[in-house]
């Protein structure tokens, strides 16, 4: 069945459609279930990061697939289907294959080699797989990808100094500001990205780090862990004029952050300015904060110039990553192919049994007279016929199976033998199935 990929990244879609394509982890299940409703997907799974929300699926009819698709982003999602089509982007079979490995191994991440990615994309895995959405087809190229990625990360250093946006973001603030010192930092929002960026400032000498997060006493925990403080989310105008830099990472489906309240802070600081980095997806601030005097508002997608620099010293070591996709995703392929080759291998065989057999049926049927062992000496002969027409095209199809096996020649091998769509399920043959 063809793999089809649909999606939007932030290569080529701003953030204020990406937000709106966003799943939250906990929606992903639904959101699977909503699919499933859609005719035409085999098998489905959702990849939705900061930077990307992508649907992999194995499907019987491309066209069919992508129109499901498209279909339930813009209805789940409540977005234009001409839209849609402005920033959705479709890859199948290798190319989708190929985008899968660059994507697992942080080849097509806005930070180049960041780890994250690794971890978000053997979870949406998981999703699909726990929910019975991953087949046999996604199990494997998914199985593939983790180990293309791991690969990529033995051989290359890539990955050698650990960067995230949540970095990147830190070293913003650093290059505004030029040093922490004496700067107190405000995280709004207590998961991993906040967390990641709260270390990175104060390694940096932030003077101090405060923790706002509706869970009071998950703030507690990551304020004591950074020698900060947890601050009342209720009192959050009054502990937002104190801060000269807010982190906002919340994954909250909802602005937290708008004008008024920021007005209110910056009214208390005096016309101290305040810089602000949203690295949340849906964003927490509302754009609009940057009508603001004294404010610098950033979201993820302007961290881009800085990770521009961050690429330069990366290229070398993500180009010899690429040389190791295209390698595994040859491999892969030729596995693939050669396993589909295998299958139409022992659907030959089963086809021509089965008409041996209806023929035999009915020739012994007329021949009532024939005792057991001239019955037995027929159904030789008929076994040792078939085996003999079989016998070149076999030899054939197994050197094929040993080459370079290209799908023209599959389709060529199907139509030759009248093979159905039921030929792809059956096992690839043992040793004792050759003619």
């Amino acid at each position: 069945m063809p793999i089809i990929l649909a999606g939007v990244s932030h290569h080529r879609t701003p953030l204020e459609v990406r937000e709106r394509l966003f799943f939250a982890p906990e929606a992903v299940p639904e959101g699977l279930g909503r699919l499933a409703q859609y005719n035409g997907l085999e098998e489905r799974l959702i990849l939705s990061t900061c930077n990307r929300v992508e649907v992999y699926s194995s499907a019987g009819s491309f066209e069919e697939g992508v129109d499901a698709i498209r279909s339930f982003l813009s209805e789940a999602r409540g977005i234009a289907a001409d839209v849609l089509r402005q920033h959705l982007y479709v890859l199948r079979d290798e190319d989708a294959m190929r985008h899968l490995f660059r994507v697992a191994s942080s080849l097509d991440s806005m930070v180049v080699g960041e780890p994250q990615i690794l971890g978000q994309v053997k979870e949406a895995y998981r999703l699909a797989q726990e929910s019975g959405h991953a087949g046999k087809n996604l199990t494997s190229l998914f199985s593939r990808a983790f180990r293309v990625a791991k690969k990529v990360r033995e051989r290359t250093a890539i990955g050698e100094t650990p960067v995230s946006v949540s970095s990147v973001a830190a070293d913003l603030v650093k290059k505004i500001f030029g040093g922490m010192a004496g700067r107190t930092v405000l995280l709004l929002g207590a998961g991993e990205m906040a967390e990641l960026a709260a270390r990175q400032l104060a390694a940096q000498g932030a003077r101090a780090i405060l923790v706002a997060n509706r869970t009071l006493s998950r703030a507690q925990e990551l304020a004591q862990s950074l020698g900060g403080r947890a601050v009342d989310y209720q009192n959050l105008t009054a502990e937002l004029a104190a801060a000269d830099i807010v982190i906002a990472s919340t994954g909250a489906p909802h602005i937290v952050l708008d004008r008024g309240r920021v007005a209110s802070a910056l009214e208390l600081r005096r016309d101290r300015p305040m810089f602000i980095i949203d690295i949340a997806v849906p964003r927490d601030v509302d754009p609009r904060v940057n009508e603001l005097e004294d404010v610098y508002l950033y979201d993820i997608d302007d961290l881009q110039g800085v990770v521009s620099a961050n690429l330069t010293g990366r290229e070398r070591e993500a180009e010899q990553a690429r040389l190791i996709v295209e390698e595994e995703l040859r491999a892969f392929l030729l596995r693939h192919k050669a396993e589909e080759l295998s299958r139409a291998f022992a659907a030959i065989r089963v086809q021509a049994e089965s008409f041996r057999e209806g023929e035999l049926s009915k020739t012994l049927n007329r021949l009532p007279a024939l005792d057991a062992k001239q019955r037995q000496a027929l159904d030789a002969m008929t076994r040792a016929i078939v085996n003999k027409l079989l016998h070149h095209p076999f030899a054939h199809l197994r050197e094929m199976a040993s080459g370079q096996v290209d799908e023209k020649s599959l389709a060529f091998v199907r139509r030759l033998f009248g093979l159905g769509p039921a030929a792809a399920e059956l096992p690839p043959p043992g040793p004792d199935d050759e003619a």
